[in-house]
């Protein structure tokens, strides 16, 4: 296949709204070789690995560890544009929580390179799809004895990490696992009885840098809790302060090392020159969230308005345009095969509504991968259909879910 064929980056914005990123197009056997190359390289001489979800919230603490264990190196210098990579803005996924799902097919440079000074403190990328990837490499990989951190990341069942961190509790000296997630509470069980230290905070009130931030024995500068508290800003999409959209636009469209750097020298208030870059990529930003919001439609579902539609686009700012309109939750499918469902104060059941899907999250943010491509037909009937299966998929589990909140008895069925 030509590789200009799965190059997404030069499409006109018609096209590029309806197909997947490059990454979507690579082979899973290239995909792992290369991860297996980088976490080894990260992990050579690491004393501390950080397993993270490479969004703003799992990227923020992966910062903090790096302050608590001194490993400070300088920030990168800003890059001109002619060598800075060409990363698309049809790539921000603009939400710590779609890779819930296990998500990360969406990017034009889904392979990035590693870290190129090596750190004390090694970052390790994953999503919840691939957590037991990683752990299965800091076990392959890192020295005995290393200290391992999990961030920002939720296993749906404990079977699917079960041998993997065992493996690693085998190697590692301790290991950590901070979240805020929703945890089913045999898995949050079964992960402590392993052997791992587990603290999850409540998911309405707190990220993982939160948790992390008031986890860790170390006194941290100031920056570093207005950083978490910036980064909750976005990760529960409180939209309070407009720093945290540029957080999570840089995280998306930076490689991970950078971001992980410039956010431990600066926090919250990114300098100049990363403003200027993110100012540049919104504007192709802001084509794909119109594109997505000509397509949108509304069902109304037990009284409640679900809003739909289907893009490459930035979710959240999408959703956020449906609820305006009148949207008790919405949901957004992606070219990938994924989709965001989003909720409000009127519904607050995403995760349910997920969870019969192939996916989970938050009560108001969630993310699923709905389990019906079975080749690659399925995937071109998805894009010229704009994810009709998947979209009919996802509103039967909301009638499934508004039914089964009907059967539920009252406070006065109760007495």
């Amino acid at each position: 296949m030509y590789d200009e064929l799965i190059d997404s980056g030069d499409l006109p914005i018609a096209r590029k709204s309806i197909l997947p990123g490059t990454g979507f197009f690579l082979p899973d056997t290239l995909e792992d070789d290369l991860e297996d190359e980088q976490t080894e390289a990260a992990l050579e001489g690491a004393e501390v690995a950080v397993i993270a979800d490479p969004d703003a919230d799992g990227l923020a603490c992966v910062a903090l560890i790096r302050e608590a264990y001194g490993d400070v190196q300088n920030v990168p210098e800003p890059e001109r544009d002619d060598e800075r990579d060409d990363a698309s803005a049809a790539d921000a996924v603009d939400d710590a929580d779609e890779p819930i799902a296990g998500l990360a097919d969406e990017s034009e440079a889904p392979l990035a390179d590693p870290e190129p000074t090596p750190h004390e403190v090694a970052l390790v990328p994953a999503s919840p799809h691939d957590v037991e990837d990683a752990l299965a490499r800091v076990a392959e990989y890192g020295d005995d004895g290393i200290d391992l951190y999990v961030c920002d990341l939720a296993p749906d069942r404990y079977e699917y990490v079960d041998e993997e961190l065992d493996a690693a509790l085998e190697t590692a000296a301790s290991v950590s696992w901070y979240d805020h997630h929703q945890w089913d509470d045999e898995v949050a069980a079964a992960v402590r009885e392993a052997g791992a230290d587990l603290e999850i905070g409540d998911s309405d009130e707190e990220c993982s840098a939160d948790v992390v931030y008031r986890s860790l024995e170390y006194d941290f500068d100031e920056r570093y809790e207005e950083l978490a508290a910036v980064t909750r800003d976005h990760d529960l999409w409180l939209r309070e302060d407009p720093r945290s959209d540029d957080l999570a636009d840089y995280s998306y469209w930076t490689d991970p090392a950078e971001y992980v750097e410039v956010v431990r020298e600066y926090g919250a208030d990114l300098p100049d020159w990363v403003q200027e870059f993110i100012a540049e990529r919104r504007e192709e930003k802001e084509a794909l969230i119109d594109r997505a919001l000509a397509r949108a439609e509304f069902r109304e579902i037990g009284g409640y308005t679900v809003g739909i539609t289907y893009g490459r686009c930035s979710q959240n700012e999408v959703a956020e345009s449906m609820r305006e309109d009148g949207a008790d939750a919405s949901v957004i499918v992606k070219p990938a095969g994924s989709a965001s469902i989003r909720g409000t104060d009127a519904f607050d059941r995403c995760h349910e509504v997920a969870g019969k899907v192939n996916g989970g999250g938050h009560p108001k943010a969630a993310g699923c991968k709905p389990d019906i491509y079975d080749d690659m037909l399925d995937y071109a009937n998805h894009w010229t259909s704009r994810g009709a299966v998947t979209k009919q998929v996802i509103l039967d589990a909301f009638r499934d879910v508004v039914a089964d909140e009907a059967d539920e008895p009252t406070d006065e069925s109760d007495e």
